[in-house]
C-alpha cells in the first residue's frame, strides 16, 4: 500500500516504486531493501516515517494478545473509553475504527507496519488519546510491531492454535511470552499458567487465583453479575454478555481502563455495562429456533462456547480452516462430541485444501460416529441443522463468526452464516 505525501509517497511494495519515492525500511521487509534502493527509492525507517507523517508519539498504544478473547476484550476497552468521553482508535480482526467511525474493513488481526503507520496517522488527525490493537503471534514473530511503543500490554489466555506456523506449543507459547519480557505496563491473566512475563510494572487479574484485580463472587445466569476486588475497593461488574470466558474479557477490559484513565471505578463499571458484545461472538441470530453463531475455531474456544450453552440440547455445525494447524481438527471433534446431541461437520474456509480431506481429519476425533453427519456445502449443512431443530434444540454454528466470505482456492466468495440463517428461516415460513 501507499501513504500519500504532498509531493511523493511512502510504500512497502517494490512494484509501486517510482524514482525518489520513499520505501519503508523495517525488519519485516528486510529482503526487499536492496531491490528498493536499486529501483531508485529513498529508504526510510519507521522513526523517520513517524516524523514525516507527524504522528503523535504520545498516543497510548494498548496491545492485546492471547489465543482467544482478543477481539472482544479490545472492543470492550474501545467501547468503554468512548462512553467515558475519550477519543479512541481500534484495529484488529474486525477492521479499523476511529471514534465510532469505521475506517477500514476487516483484514489481518495485526496489519503490516505501513498499514499500522497509516492508522496512527489517522489516530493523530482524529486527536485520539488511545490506540487499541489486537496483536497476533504471527506479528510478534515477524516483528510487524517493530518500533511501536506500547503503553499497556494485555494477555488473555493461551491454548493450541497456529501450530502450522509455530510448529509446536512450546514455540507458540515462547513467542507470546516474548511480548511481555520488557518493562512496559502489563496486565496478565493470572489463571493461565502458560505465559511467562517480566514482573516489573505488571498487574494481574483472575477469577480462580489471587490477583491484583480479583473476582470475589459471580453469577453467569442469565448474564454476567460479579463483584471485583481491587485494593480495598469492591466493585460491581455487570454485563449483558454470557459465559465465564466473557467474564474474563469484561474483567480484562475493566482493569485496562482502570490503568489507562483517572476515572472512578463506578464510572468505568457503568460505561462497561453498556458494551453489548461483538458481532459473531456468541451472537443469537434467531430465538425460535435458537440459533447462535460464533467465531470459535480452536479446541479451547469451542469448549468455552459450548460449555456456556450446555443447558440446551445442542446441534453443532463446524469445520476447520484449510492450510492451518491440522493437529487441532480431531481435537475440535472431541470437544463437540462432549457437548452436542447432533453434529454436522462441514466446510469452513478450505483455502487450497480439499474440503473432503479436512472433514476426514476431523472425523478421526469422534468416538461415536452415529451422532455425526457430514455435508461439504456449508449452506446445506446449516439448513440440515435448522431442519433438525424441532424440539427446542439450540443450533450452534462455529468457525466463521462475522466473516462475510468463504475462501476457496484463493477466491473469497460472499458468505455470511447470519445471512444464510435468515434466508433459510424466511424461506421456511
Amino acid at each position: 500500500m501507499k501513504i500519500e505525501l504532498q509531493n511523493s509517497f511512502i510504500t512497502d511494495n517494490t512494484q509501486e516504486i517510482v524514482k525518489n519515492c520513499y520505501f519503508l525500511k523495517c525488519d519485516f521487509n528486510a529482503k526487499f531493501w536492496e531491490e528498493a534502493q536499486n529501483l531508485g527509492a529513498n529508504l526510510i525507517n519507521l522513526k523517520e516515517v513517524k516524523e514525516l507523517l507527524n504522528i503523535n508519539e504520545n498516543i497510548k498504544i494498548v496491545g492485546i494478545t492471547g489465543t482467544n478473547g482478543k477481539t472482544t476484550t479490545a472492543a470492550a476497552i474501545y467501547s468503554t473509553l468512548l462512553d467515558l468521553g475519550k477519543k479512541v482508535f481500534l484495529c484488529g480482526t474486525r477492521g479499523a475504527f476511529a471514534n465510532d467511525n469505521r475506517i477500514d474493513k476487516k483484514s489481518l488481526t495485526t496489519p503490516h507496519p505501513i498499514k499500522l503507520l497509516s492508522y496512527l496517522q489517522i489516530a493523530t488527525r482524529e486527536k485520539c488519546e488511545f490506540f487499541v490493537m489486537e496483536v497476533s503471534s504471527h506479528s510478534i514473530s515477524q516483528n510487524r510491531i517493530e518500533d511501536l511503543n506500547f503503553y499497556l500490554k494485555i494477555f488473555t489466555n493461551l491454548s493450541q492454535d497456529h501450530l502450522d506456523f509455530h510448529q509446536n506449543l512450546a514455540s507458540y507459547y515462547a513467542t507470546k511470552s516474548s511480548f511481555f519480557m520488557d518493562e512496559s505496563l502489563k496486565l496478565i491473566n493470572k489463571d493461565d499458567e502458560n505465559i511467562k512475563f517480566n514482573y516489573k510494572n505488571s498487574y494481574t487479574y483472575g477469577i480462580k487465583n489471587q490477583a491484583t484485580f480479583k473476582i470475589l463472587a459471580y453469577s453467569l445466569k442469565p448474564n454476567i453479575d460479579s463483584i471485583l476486588k481491587f485494593k480495598d475497593n469492591e466493585i460491581i461488574l455487570e454485563s449483558p454478555l454470557i459465559g465465564e470466558f466473557n467474564l474474563y474479557n469484561i474483567l480484562a477490559a475493566f482493569c485496562a481502563v482502570r490503568l489507562l484513565t483517572k476515572n472512578s471505578d463506578n464510572e468505568i463499571s457503568k460505561a462497561l455495562s453498556n458494551f453489548a458484545g461483538v458481532k459473531g461472538r456468541v451472537e443469537v441470530v434467531s430465538e425460535d429456533p435458537l440459533i447462535v453463531v460464533d467465531f470459535a475455531h480452536t479446541p479451547d474456544g469451542i469448549e468455552k462456547v459450548l460449555n456456556t450453552l450446555k443447558n440446551h440440547k445442542l446441534i453443532v455445525v463446524f469445520g476447520a480452516g484449510g492450510d492451518r494447524d491440522k493437529t487441532k481438527r480431531p481435537l475440535m471433534a472431541k470437544i463437540c462430541e462432549k457437548f452436542a446431541y447432533k453434529i454436522i461437520v462441514t466446510s469452513d474456509n478450505p483455502r487450497s485444501e480439499d474440503p473432503k480431506k479436512i472433514i476426514d481429519d476431523i472425523l478421526k476425533g469422534f468416538e461415536d460416529p452415529s451422532r455425526v453427519l457430514t455435508e461439504i456445502d456449508r449452506k446445506m449443512a446449516i439448513k440440515m441443522a435448522i431442519n433438525l431443530a424441532k424440539n427446542q434444540e439450540c443450533v450452534v454454528i462455529l468457525g466463521k463468526g462475522d466473516e462475510e466470505y468463504q475462501e476457496i482456492n484463493g477466491v473469497k466468495y460472499p458468505f455470511s452464516d447470519q445471512i444464510i440463517v435468515k434466508e433459510i428461516l424466511e424461506n421456511a415460513n
